[in-house]
């Protein structure tokens, strides 16, 4: 091994391509890699395959008991005081009990940074993939996920959930705002430019993991066939293998070719199997077939989902090909915990229902990225560079994002752009002075928020900034004072939500945003609309009755990036991702449809010029 070392380091001061350096640095990971897992205990070995949500854990010290691998936090998983060194702090007392176990493998901290690294305060919140994919710009995607990355460092942690490559279908979903496009050759090329924005073009000391997610399907389930209260986000995928692998399975394949370090296994089934039990689409098509050789890792508690019999679950999933499993824990005793995950599991392997090779492919997939990002070099973190998390400059990148991902629908008369100089408008709707409605789901906590639940630049504040003489922007939030104004500014939309929450019989706009319209109509004032949501709503009435509609997507915190475009400094250069529905009748509707007539077609979306 020592030759090895020393053979590499004197190939690095040659002219030997970079390719031949990565192969023997590799092959020296993987004889490291080898001798660890070869000196390892069966309880080891399940610790390091095991992930816990911090909320739970019933002592810190739990993570020497049982050898844990890895500690993450869930949406609104935040430490007391919500502020990057506390972030440092918590994942340096997490990683000093790691190190006092037997072996000092250190464990690896997971977050989900998917628009932004969103779980902390202050952070730069940009906007959600959807808006990202409208935009359909991979050189600012990538630096997005760079910029990202930066923030996620800056903290301490070493992993994202991220990217999502689901390929959406169904409007309905609670997660399409997480998907890029409907159409596969997008997500393919965002979700690869964000892996390499995260991880750079190979995983080394300076890269975030990356997550592809969520394998696989997941945009495409039949509605209805969801569990407990998700309508979709659970469901069944019935396409044939083809279909399968044509559209949903190409962007985990691009992935795995950039080098992904992770892939997250879907909640939801194929042909009836759940995915996190299909022992054919992870151990067969994604590691044998398509050679992924980082950490297949299970979603929250997904493995629960495969029987009533929680061992069963265990031995069925670990078969199939899942590396670690995300037992997050529960505040509910009667819940399965990862004390109940490790017991069960090293039983199995100890009976024979999981072979021994099985866990030591897992744990040396686990190992070998934690190698890989420096993790066994540089285990303790320095609360250096926290001013990066939400910087001017990453602020100012979330603002041309949002610029560039609002899509125009209408423009009648040519009443955009409108006018900074001698003109009243009155903004009215609650989404226009809300920060944590422009953010969306995954915003602070797990479902997001209202009100000011971070820092950022509401519409309205933007707006004020934009023109010469801020009096002339005015607020009525329910529209009911819209007097001395020249035009009427409406902001509606969706309120915040994520996943199977989100899942929606209707996307009507609300019975609240239909009567603030129709105030809005009485005043016989030209009126512009701004949507903010998740996905294409149904809008035609008040499409019609508006002067201007524009989609602004969920655009984050940085509100400047609407007024930029809306008062013309810049123009609307976003085009739709996702076909636009003209009812609920449609969905789901999607391009190449054998009968396709939306209200506005996939790529549809107007300029100034």
């Amino acid at each position: 091994m020592k030759k090895l070392c020393l053979l590499s380091n004197k190939i690095t001061k040659s002219i030997i391509p970079i390719f031949l350096i990565h192969i023997i640095s590799c092959s020296s990971i993987d004889g490291e890699v080898s001798e660890l897992v070869s000196s390892m205990t069966l309880e080891e070995k399940i610790g390091q395959m095991t992930q816990v949500d911090y909320r739970y854990l019933a002592d810190k010290s739990d993570i020497k008991k049982y050898f844990l691998g890895s500690i993450l936090s869930g949406g609104g998983s935040t430490p007391p005081t919500n502020q990057p060194s506390s972030w440092v702090d918590l994942y340096n007392g997490f990683q000093e009990e790691a190190l006092k176990t037997r072996l000092k493998i250190p464990l690896i901290y997971g977050i989900d940074a998917v628009h932004g690294h969103n779980n902390v305060l202050g952070a730069t919140m940009f906007p959600h993939n959807i808006g990202l994919g409208c935009m359909n710009d991979k050189a600012l995607v990538q630096d997005i996920a760079a910029a990202t990355a930066e923030e996620v460092k800056a903290t301490g942690l070493d992993w994202t959930f991220a990217p999502c490559v689901a390929v959406a279908q169904d409007e309905r979903w609670g997660r399409t705002y997480e998907s890029y496009s409907e159409d596969s050759d997008i997500v393919t090329e965002l979700g690869v430019a964000s892996t390499i924005g995260f991880q750079g073009r190979t995983l080394n000391k300076n890269s975030v993991l990356a997550c592809a997610k969520h394998f696989v399907g997941d945009g495409n389930t039949i509605f209805g066939t969801g569990t407990n209260w998700y309508k979709i986000d659970r469901g069944d995928v019935v396409l044939d293998e083809e279909e399968l692998r044509s559209k949903y399975i190409k962007p985990f394949k691009e992935s795995i070719n950039m080098g992904v370090g992770s892939i997250m296994v879907s909640y939801n089934s194929w042909k009836g199997q759940k995915l996190h039990g299909h022992k054919y689409l992870i151990n067969d098509v994604l590691k044998k077939e398509l050679g992924f050789d980082g950490i297949v890792v299970s979603d929250w508690a997904g493995i629960n989902e495969l029987d009533k019999d929680y061992k069963t679950c265990i031995i069925q999933s670990i078969n199939a090909g899942i590396d670690m499993n995300m037992v997050p824990g529960s505040l509910n005793p009667d819940d399965n915990s990862y004390d109940d995950f490790i017991r069960l599991a090293i039983e199995s392997v100890k009976e024979g229902s999981i072979p021994m090779e099985r866990i030591d492919d897992a744990v040396s997939r686990i190992l070998r990225i934690k190698k890989k990002i420096g993790l066994f070099d540089s285990p303790i973190k320095k609360p250096k560079n926290t001013d990066v998390v939400g910087s001017k400059k990453h602020r100012e990148l979330a603002r041309k994002s949002v610029r560039k991902s609002l899509v125009l629908l209408k423009n009648e008369n040519q009443i955009l752009p409108l006018q900074k100089n001698n003109s009243k408008i009155t903004l009215v709707g609650e989404h226009a002075d809300n920060i944590g409605y422009q953010s969306g789901g995954w915003t602070i906590h797990w479902q997001g928020g209202s009100g000011d639940i971070t820092p950022g630049t509401t519409i309205l504040d933007a707006f004020k900034s934009a023109v010469s003489d801020s009096s002339n922007i005015r607020y009525s939030k329910d529209g009911g004072d819209l007097s001395n104004s020249d035009i009427i500014v409406a902001v509606i939309g969706e309120k915040p939500y994520s996943e199977g929450v989100g899942d929606r019989d209707s996307l009507h706009l609300s019975n609240e945003d239909i009567k603030l319209i129709e105030k809005v109509k009485r005043s016989k004032l030209p009126f512009v609309v701004i949507l903010i949501s998740g996905r294409p709503m149904i809008i035609n009435e008040v499409l019609d009755e508006s002067d201007a509609f524009l989609a602004a997507w969920l655009p984050g915190t940085e509100g400047l990036g609407i007024s930029d475009v809306i008062f013309g400094d810049f123009d609307f250069t976003g085009k739709l991702s996702m076909t636009w529905p003209k009812s609920m009748k449609q969905i789901p509707i999607n391009y190449g449809d054998s009968s396709y007539d939306p209200l506005f077609k996939f790529g549809f979306g107007l300029s100034y010029e």
